[in-house]
């Protein structure tokens, strides 16, 4: 498609084609401006999109945010370690449990402290149940952005079946503060691994349908195929990861090429597709879930039957980490999330840096990306991208 001048043209993806001349005048009067969001409801619905506009057909957008609870960073940096937790789920809220995790590791490393075996796999086992329930939630919004709401209502009852599984097992469904420094909470219940079986059973059949009613869909298709096509070029240069990265073919994942947890026992391989667009992003994710459910039978079989759950520590409310600096990181549903710390000796962190994906993918790909597209596509797009905006507010 050519702009007025006739000598810029754009694919609808957002790639450029021939970039010799300067972005058309937006301020003319052919163009319309637009504002999308922020409403709560929706994985991406927290932001705000201001929207230039030529007819349907969008010329620029920008992403305004600050529309969230934030500065969740310095907060932490005037709390004790342990005060910290309930305050790092907030940074991604379907997901809270890798914030425990890449903290608590964090802490663990400065500290010197040594986990258990039974607690490494019991993280891993908490760590792939909230990657499957976070999975779940986005798959219905990515069919909801395009029309399929029933699909959404079959996503959430299997998720609210892992939901059920974590009220179990630490008498909270969304903030659970099970995984704390040293290990975890508790041990698992009686009959627990029994409960997780039948789940994922559920799981497993509601994947079945939504690959028949969603993946195999004339207007999901016709729709989602070659949209937003990311180009590998773009993973270095743009900082993209996960899933965002993997559909493009660039296998980047965090469990394999920095094992941590009792990843480096199970036997996976990541997840990799190749045509970058939206119906492949989703298609990866849709497989992606099918591999959690594998690994988590995989650590059922092998983990230890019992054992300690959590390593001796001092007095929390009065607990000192020697001076010193680290990064830790994990592997969410949208890829590397990692956490940067630094401590001086006191009761506090002397600095908190938390490195999310969203931050990346919702704000600078996402501007790029949808410029050309088409206004009914900018949730379908702005979703397959999978975006929690409080890691981009922190």
């Amino acid at each position: 498609m050519l702009f007025d001048d006739g000598k810029m043209q754009k694919h609808k993806t957002g790639q450029i084609v021939n970039s010799t001349t300067a972005e058309p005048d937006l301020g003319s009067h052919k163009y319309s401006k637009l504002w999308q969001g922020p409403n709560h409801p929706g994985i991406t619905g927290n932001m705000s999109l201001e929207l230039t506009l030529q007819g349907d057909e969008i010329k620029k957008m920008r992403t305004h945010v600050g529309y969230l609870h934030r500065g969740f960073e310095k907060l932490m940096e005037r709390r004790r370690f342990i005060n910290n937790f309930p305050l790092v789920c907030r940074i991604a809220v379907p997901e809270p449990d890798f914030n425990e995790y890449c903290y608590a590791a964090a802490l663990e490393e400065l500290a010197g402290i040594e986990v258990p075996e039974y607690a490494h796999w019991m993280r891993t086992l908490i760590l792939e149940m909230a990657r499957l329930q976070s999975y779940l939630m986005w798959l219905g919004g990515q069919a909801g952005a395009f029309g399929m709401g029933m699909v959404g209502q079959w996503t959430l009852y299997a998720r609210d079946r892992v939901l059920d599984l974590f009220e179990e097992l630490s008498g909270a469904r969304i903030y659970h503060i099970f995984i704390l420094p040293g290990g975890v909470r508790n041990t698992l219940p009686d009959g627990f691994e029994q409960r997780v079986n039948e789940t994922l059973r559920v799981i497993e059949d509601t994947l079945k349908d939504v690959d028949r009613v969603l993946f195999n869909n004339a207007v999901f298709k016709k729709r989602a195929v070659g949209l937003a096509h990311i180009d590998p070029k773009w993973v270095d240069e743009y900082g993209i990861t996960g899933p965002n990265a993997r559909a493009s073919g660039v296998p980047r994942d965090v469990r394999v090429d920095n094992p941590y947890a009792a990843y480096p026992h199970l036997d996976f391989e990541p997840v990799v597709e190749f045509d970058g667009d939206v119906y492949t992003r989703a298609r990866l994710r849709w497989r992606d879930m099918l591999l959690s459910v594998d690994l988590i039978r995989q650590i059922f079989a092998r983990m230890p039957k019992g054992g300690e759950f959590k390593a001796q520590l001092p007095n929390m409310l009065h607990w000192t980490i020697p001076k010193g600096e680290t990064y830790k990181k994990a592997e969410c549903t949208r890829g590397e999330y990692g956490y940067y710390i630094v401590t001086d000796g006191s009761k506090f962190p002397r600095r908190v840096n938390v490195r999310g994906p969203s931050y990346t993918h919702a704000v600078t790909l996402a501007e790029m990306m949808l410029e050309n597209c088409n206004l009914a596509d900018v949730a379908g797009t702005m979703v397959s991208l999978h975006t929690y905006p409080p890691e981009v507010e922190r």
